[in-house]
């Protein structure tokens, strides 16, 4: 695929040839219209001068002299050609240097009537020909009427157009050259952003940095700004993986070494089966947590925002299939314009955690409810999501309690004790927070604030 740059200097040399090619021919026959122009005054001029050294003899026909005003028209064949004809074609007169050439020169014009035209002679020759009409009297008497013509050869005048044109052309094409020289240091210096991007790029895929760290343009600061931001989610993702494995591999320590503690200790065989039982739980439980962690995304640069809308109406009706014995009485009320900007499965899991506690501890029923509001920041739209059920609640002494990973409220309810953990870090990674309270319908309600980007982030 050809680079920008070279796009942009075919396109403006196209631009530049259409132009200069357009111009040049517009120049060159301009001028040859116009020099074509001059040569008929010039030789208008040449008749008049006939005409005033024409005369009248005693029986009233026109007599023109030996020697007429141009030397030319004396010399033969010297390119230069006149002739005098009466309308009536009675009487001729030729310039000695038409001697043994015929031209087609006009006849019978009419008083002041002039025809210019250009032929070209069977020796390949150009001719410029001008007629013009003469009436000696003021009476409408043929025998009083003349033609007089002028003939004049254009090797002369073709070769000052082709001077013309050589020059027109070789102006034109060094003017076509150095713009072109212009214009491709202009895109180089233009386009040198691009370059420092790259160039950067291969750096931080080298690993000699981990940023674009280069001054940058205000069109190309919004791209250079989310990659960074992609980079440094990448990162931290990669971070939270390795704290995660981490965490896991500590986390399973003690489960491991309460198993071989159990298989060491001969005289309690008979517990063992419990021991495996409650330890494997615990690190499924240790494992699925840690999991979730690493999985969380966080903000996403250059995703689609999720409708938030969609989302409950797909956990309430899975909810109400698992549920479907206590039939809960489950509404929403979350307007379609309502976005979440992150990773759909983090949405979903705050969802549905939060609405799978309010399933299992209500009595009947179930209230979800989203909506924006403005951030504190300028331009800026936050998301309130609120559960609220009609159980028991939660004491407020509890509350912390029941965040805690592996908490229960009441053992009776089967669960591990981990989804409100799970949202609290996800929350938290979203910069938002978690909050307990009791809830109108007599149960717990659970309010949970997502900070969202801003709107000049996103027109970005």
């Amino acid at each position: 695929m050809l680079s920008l740059n070279l796009r942009v200097l075919i396109a403006a040399s196209a631009i530049l040839s259409s132009f200069f090619g357009l111009a040049g021919v517009t120049l060159d026959q301009n001028y040859r219209s116009s020099v074509e122009q001059a040569l008929e005054e010039q030789l208008l001029g040449s008749v008049y001068a006939l005409i005033a050294a024409a005369g009248l003899d005693e029986n009233g026909r026109l007599t023109m002299p030996l020697s007429v005003p141009d030397q030319r028209f004396s010399n033969p064949d010297s390119g230069l050609y006149a002739q005098v004809t009466s309308n009536n074609k009675n009487w001729l007169w030729r310039s000695e240097s038409m001697q043994g050439i015929e031209l087609p020169f006009e006849r019978g014009l009419s008083r002041t009537e002039r025809l210019g035209k250009k032929m070209i002679q069977p020796s390949g020759r150009e001719l410029y020909l001008l007629s013009y009409g003469v009436v000696w009297s003021d009476v409408a008497d043929p025998q009083l009427a003349y033609t007089f013509s002028i003939a004049q050869d254009m090797a002369g005048l073709n070769a000052r157009i082709a001077g013309f044109r050589r020059s027109l052309w070789g102006s034109l094409g060094g003017v076509a050259l150095l713009l072109l020289a212009v214009q491709g240091a202009i895109l180089r210096w233009g386009l040198s952003p691009l370059k420092k991007a790259t160039d950067e790029l291969a750096a931080i895929e080298a690993g000699r940095q981990v940023r674009l760290q280069g001054g940058y343009p205000p069109e190309l600061k919004g791209l250079t700004g989310n990659i960074n931001t992609l980079l440094s989610q990448q990162q931290e993702h990669l971070d939270r993986y390795r704290r995660t494995l981490g965490d896991l591999a500590h986390s399973l320590k003690t489960p491991l070494a309460v198993l071989q503690s159990a298989a060491e200790n001969k005289g309690e065989l008979s517990l063992l089966p419990q021991v495996v039982q409650d330890q494997v739980e615990r690190m499924n439980q240790i494992t699925g947590y840690q999991l979730q962690r690493a999985a969380t995304s966080g903000w996403t640069a250059l995703t689609a925002p999720v409708k938030v809308r969609e989302i409950v109406c797909k956990v309430i009706a899975g909810l109400n299939k698992v549920y479907a014995d206590k039939k809960v009485d489950a509404t929403f009320d979350v307007d379609a314009s309502v976005e979440f900007h992150g990773d759909e499965g983090d949405l979903l899991e705050i969802v549905g955690n939060l609405v799978d506690n309010a399933y299992k501890w209500c009595n009947r029923r179930v209230q979800v409810a989203a909506l924006s509001r403005p951030g504190p920041k300028e331009d800026q739209w936050d998301i309130l999501l609120r559960v609220d059920d009609d159980g028991v609640g939660v004491a407020p002494e509890m509350v912390q309690y029941v965040m805690q990973r592996g908490r229960r409220a009441d053992n009776d309810i089967a669960g591990h004790g981990i989804g409100l953990s799970i949202v609290r870090d996800i929350v938290q990674v979203y910069g938002g927070t978690l909050e307990i309270t009791g809830s109108e319908l007599g149960g717990t309600a659970v309010n949970i604030w997502l900070p969202m980007r801003s709107a000049e982030t996103e027109k970005r």
